[in-house]
């Protein structure tokens, strides 16, 4: 089973879990879910909507009761608390795995952003109880649905500025940037904030590849609204979800099509070849890589290579020419076999890190730390990076690789 983003008109929490809604998930199964949190202070509501045509459903929370959480307001809950929240309930193991992921990398970019330790942030619109919600609730309708590959179109962050707690931001807003990190990402005509940090959070937690929408047997399709009209702009979230039309693609077994774009240059800076990869990876470029050459008078020269979907061949190679120096350019379409690839949370004494797992079927063939949470808990926790390295190595090996065994 597939779930596909098309944030078109962005993302936030809320609409995510109105376009479950719309495709069919009963609100009842979510409110039923949530319970397990021990969450009190208030309801639930989703009504159909209009959205510039589009008939689609609108998700609310509505704040009923002062803060359960002593000494906290809705707006002022820590990390601490609200993992403890997450780990103590009896939520599924899925989605207290993904959730703690969601608000760690949550709280990870705050405190990058507010030179703070993440043991000292506060989340402001993210703590508050609406935002608890929308990122578990969420969380709970993806499983209902059992997905089991996450996917997502480039995102439309939006543009201008946006009032928050912290005061005038731009948009998208630095934790939604910092979380959107790698992804394709573009601002439409609309000013106003379309992505917001915890629909950033749930993709940078759960998609695995951004692009075209891959082959796949739609089974339903399901509209989120945004809480801002526009008259002729759908400001909605489309979810599609069905099974893959090869699933052997997304399991590592099977081959997929994709581009492989060529060219030879001689002429060009080093510098602009970083300025180059930069733009192709954030329109959708699977890989690129330089290899030196001996050209023509005996000149060295560089081999650029570009690995691509095949639906991005064309972009791919307007970009080879404008950001390049070549004149021309070659490609071919080849089959290429992929492992399926899955992240694993792993608690270590520097946190909650991801380990990157490559399965071929149910057999684990490579598995490696995830360099940025090792990283960040370096610098976080003061130890060297290879001490965090090895400990997370360890930790996997011991612990994570007989469970998979088990499964």
């Amino acid at each position: 089973m597939i779930l596909y983003f098309d944030p078109f008109a962005g993302i936030s929490g809320d609409m995510t879990i109105g376009a479950l809604i719309d495709a069919g998930l009963p609100l009842v199964e979510i409110q039923s879910e949530l319970e397990k949190l021990g969450l009190t202070g208030y309801t639930l509501t989703a009504q159909k909507v209009l959205r510039a045509g589009i008939s689609a459903t609108k998700f609310d929370v509505i704040l009923t009761a002062p803060s359960d959480a002593p000494n906290e307001s809705h707006h002022g809950r820590s990390l601490t608390h609200i993992n403890q929240m997450i780990e103590r309930s009896s939520l599924s193991t899925w989605v207290k795995e993904r959730a703690l992921l969601a608000f760690t990398r949550l709280g990870d970019v705050e405190a990058k952003i507010h030179q703070q330790s993440i043991e000292k942030v506060h989340f402001h619109e993210v703590g508050a109880i609406d935002s608890i919600v929308d990122i578990v609730g969420a969380l709970i309708g993806m499983e209902k649905f059992g997905i089991k590959h996450y996917l997502s179109a480039p995102v439309n962050v939006g543009r201008g500025f946006v009032h928050t707690e912290h005061g005038v931001l731009p948009v998208p807003a630095p934790a939604t940037a910092e979380l959107l990190r790698q992804a394709p990402t573009y601002a439409h005509e609309i000013e106003g904030e379309l992505t917001t940090p915890t629909g950033a959070a749930l993709l940078a937690t759960l998609v695995e590849r951004y692009g075209p929408q891959p082959p796949m047997r739609v089974q339903q399709i399901g509209y989120g609204a945004g809480r801002r009209v526009y008259p002729s702009f759908p400001n909605v979230l489309r979810l599609l979800v069905g099974e893959a039309d090869a699933p052997a693609v997304f399991e590592g077994n099977a081959d997929e099509a994709v581009a492989v774009i060529e060219a030879n240059i001689d002429d060009m800076s080093p510098q602009l070849y970083a300025h180059f990869m930069e733009k192709a990876l954030q329109m959708g470029a699977l890989d690129i890589f330089l290899t030196s050459v001996q050209m023509k008078k005996n000149r060295p020269g560089v081999l650029l290579s570009v690995i691509t979907p095949p639906a991005l061949r064309e972009a791919i190679t307007e970009l080879v020419f404008l950001e390049t120096t070549t004149i021309g350019v070659r490609y071919t379409i080849m089959p290429r076999k992929t492992l399926s690839r899955v992240q694993t949370p792993v608690e270590t004494p520097y946190g909650r890190l991801r380990v990157k797992t490559s399965m071929l079927g149910s057999r684990i063939m490579n598995y490696a730390p995830e360099y940025e949470d090792c990283r960040q808990a370096a610098e976080r926790c003061g130890v060297p990076l290879k001490e965090v390295f090895a400990t997370v190595n360890k930790t996997f090996l011991e612990k994570e690789i007989p469970a998979w065994k088990t499964r």
